[in-house]
């Protein structure tokens, strides 16, 4: 067997890394593995997911009047999948559904940064770096997670998935880089190309009517295409979700593989749906549908580490609970945090939720926050990770939450 045909084959086998010594020799050394080691995935929806329509409060009519278009039915063939007789999922996120029936799914609504902006760019740092509102904090709380846990530290020990390494893992402490999938921006489909052809078929003419349509056009495409722009920035660099499902399951190959790994983190872009966002079908269910089947995936393909892993699926911020001119949603404030895993007491929408009716909405608008994010992560690293108090707040400082609360693993 020559070399080429020894690093091929040593590769397949589970629990094997390959150490290289010097420019011609080679070794093979079983991973260190630690079966009762607990882990982390942190799963960031860049651009702003519409929390409303993920975990839907189909029990509540002011969520209905406020979305003529695209609310997700309580019945009928597109309805809300029922969680608890109040809140329902989305039903492009049926491949979820036996997560939640097993109880190793749950979520918190009304949850989010205390920070008030509404700058994608902003509200990511200040969730990365765990510090709302303060911009000088020089690391990621990943990071710093990494330097407070006990143990030797190797660059395996935390793993981020994509192109570059994201601001939630910046820091003193070597942390190694994954590229997978590609960051291409998906395509938006901000006009029907029949509609818009037969409008400019009847307005061709050189009256003040037809000029004025063109020039109307004119400007609309050109602020979309500024608008489009805008919203991929918000992605910042993270891949579409539709590659979701490919890089789910090759941070699930190498995790179940190696058992050094303790903390990951992915991105996925796509959330920031100001225009035809869609209800039960269209943009917002076509990105949510391989981000579901890709996380159940996930889980499956952890096997045996599952049961020892929590996954917290966050984004930035939440949408408006009014539905835009645009069949979009805008900015907003409170959202809904997913959280998987063996150790999740599941089946169970947490948090304190304020309700949509007019004087409850964060002004005026958005889903008011009732839980800070850095609860529901500080409630997994005190009791899944086991860190103290002073740990926690080296990880998160300045914060005084009451992460043990929630109760949630």
């Amino acid at each position: 067997m020559n070399r080429r045909q020894f690093l091929k084959a040593a590769s397949l086998i589970p629990g094997v890394t390959l150490l290289t010594l010097g420019n011609t020799g080679w070794a093979a050394r079983m991973n260190e593995t630690d079966a009762g080691r607990k882990r982390l995935i942190v799963v960031f929806l860049r651009g702003a997911v519409d929390g409303l329509n993920v975990v839907v409060p189909h029990g509540e009519s002011a969520y209905y009047d406020a979305r003529p278009t695209i609310a997700i039915p309580a019945r009928g063939g597109d309805a809300v999948i029922d969680l608890d007789g109040r809140f329902g999922l989305h039903p492009a996120l049926a491949g979820l559904a036996p997560l939640w029936q097993e109880h190793s799914l749950a979520f918190v609504h009304a949850c989010g940064s205390p920070d008030a902006t509404r700058s994608h760019f902003d509200a990511q740092d200040y969730m990365e770096s765990g510090t709302p509102g303060v911009k000088a904090t020089p690391d990621g709380w990943m990071n710093r997670l990494l330097a407070t846990l006990p143990g030797a530290h190797a660059p395996t020990r935390g793993v981020s998935f994509g192109p570059t390494l994201p601001r939630i893992f910046s820091g003193k402490i070597s942390v190694a880089n994954v590229a997978v999938g590609k960051a291409a921006a998906q395509p938006m489909p901000l006009d029907r190309p029949v509609v818009s052809a037969a409008f400019d078929r009847l307005y061709r003419g050189d009256d003040p009517l037809s000029r004025a349509y063109r020039e109307g056009q004119q400007t609309r495409r050109q602020l979309l295409a500024e608008l489009k722009q805008d919203m991929e920035a918000a992605s910042n660099g993270a891949p579409p979700a539709g590659g979701f499902g490919q890089i789910a399951d090759e941070a699930a190959r190498l995790m179940a593989r190696d058992q050094r790994i303790q903390l990951a983190f992915l991105a996925v872009g796509g959330w920031d749906t100001h225009v035809n966002q869609g209800a039960a079908t269209g943009q917002l269910a076509n990105h949510l549908r391989p981000l579901g089947d890709g996380l159940a995936r996930l889980a499956r393909n952890l096997g045996d580490a599952y049961r020892d892993t929590v996954i917290v699926v966050l984004s930035e911020f939440g949408r408006t609970v009014r539905e835009n001119g645009n069949g979009g949603t805008d900015h907003g404030h409170g959202n809904v945090m997913w959280v998987m895993g063996g150790a999740v007491r599941g089946g169970k929408v947490y948090g304190n939720w304020p309700g949509l009716s007019e004087e409850n909405l964060y002004q005026g608008r958005d889903l008011a926050v009732t839980t800070d994010f850095r609860d529901v992560i500080g409630t997994i690293l005190a009791q899944h990770l086991q860190l103290n108090g002073q740990q926690l707040s080296r990880v998160f400082p300045g914060f005084r939450g009451t992460p043990a609360a929630l109760n949630i693993v």
